[in-house]
């Protein structure tokens, strides 16, 4: 604990209890609760309070490395309505830091043949994968589970494949990109609320494109929520362009690689969690096919 030896000195504050809690330090002291952190983020919480965002939890005091920050007593509350505000409240954040940067010409070409590159290799993957289940005389339950489902992966990695050059049109020429500053590690818990509501966890912020944020959040939470309303209200603070929007159901859509495994009951587990995830995603792309569809009209 001599790394906060100085913050602690600064403020004058005995400890009497320390709780480490993941990479943070809870501190009971002579006049309260604290957090300590290894955190070296001061610039980027003076730039979202000059763009007038302030929800992250007040530094009290820091040095080059490390931070004192105000203990917050968490209200806990259901995690779809939690989920929920996680999206408000990153959506807010990426409205307050919204411009225009100017690209390098490659930049959209680059991310075309990354991602091309990627859903080709899954369609070979799953080609090989259905392939060689089908020689089987005997299936498995989970070599069953898939190719009684492979037209879906497949309809998946299609949807890809034909949307991926639909989105390099509508970017291919343009020499600048809408960027924001991402928090880049959403999930339910980095979310705090009692009279006010904080994000945490913001090591691994970046500025880029505002849909990484829903899309890491989507891959990691798919099944827990439902995205089709986090999407729309997302976008009722902050809507998203045409090629963002395409860009976003791309990157969702994108099967995982299954790996097998030689436990056939995790097996079955895992290809049962693989196809609720590929129909979840089925139905988030119908929903906003539809959605188009209703707009147009």
């Amino acid at each position: 604990m001599k790394q906060y030896k100085n913050l602690l000195e600064k403020l004058n504050l005995k400890v009497n209890k320390y709780t480490i809690k993941g990479k943070t330090i809870i501190i009971d002291t002579n006049s309260g609760k604290y957090v300590l952190k290894k955190d070296n983020n001061m610039n980027l919480y003076k730039y979202l309070e000059s763009r007038n965002f302030k929800y992250f939890p007040s530094v009290l005091e820091h040095d080059n490395n490390n931070a004192l920050y105000e203990y917050i007593n968490e209200v806990e509350y259901d995690e779809e309505e939690k989920a929920f505000d996680l999206i408000h409240y990153v959506a807010l954040l990426h409205s307050k830091t919204s411009y225009y940067k100017e690209i390098d010409s490659d930049e959209y070409k680059k991310i075309y043949e990354n991602l091309s590159n990627q859903i080709d290799y899954i369609y070979n993957y799953y080609l090989d994968v259905i392939n060689i289940i089908e020689t089987k005389v005997y299936m498995s339950p989970s070599e069953y589970l898939i190719a009684r489902n492979i037209s879906k992966i497949f309809s998946c990695i299609f949807y890809c494949k034909r949307n991926i050059g639909e989105w390099y049109e509508l970017v291919k020429d343009k020499k600048r990109k809408r960027v924001v500053t991402l928090h880049n590690n959403l999930d339910t818990s980095h979310l705090l609320k009692n009279k006010e509501t904080y994000l945490i966890s913001w090591s691994n912020s970046k500025v880029d494109m505002p849909i990484y944020d829903f899309v890491l959040f989507y891959r990691k939470r798919e099944l827990d929520f439902d995205f089709v309303k986090l999407l729309e209200e997302y976008e009722r603070i902050y809507p998203l362009l045409k090629e963002e929007k395409k860009l976003l159901l791309i990157l969702i859509s994108i099967p995982d690689k299954l790996t097998i495994s030689n436990n056939e009951y995790n097996m079955v587990k895992k290809v049962r969690k693989f196809l609720d995830k590929i129909y979840k995603t089925e139905f988030m792309l119908t929903s906003k096919e539809e959605e188009k569809s209703t707009n147009t009209n």
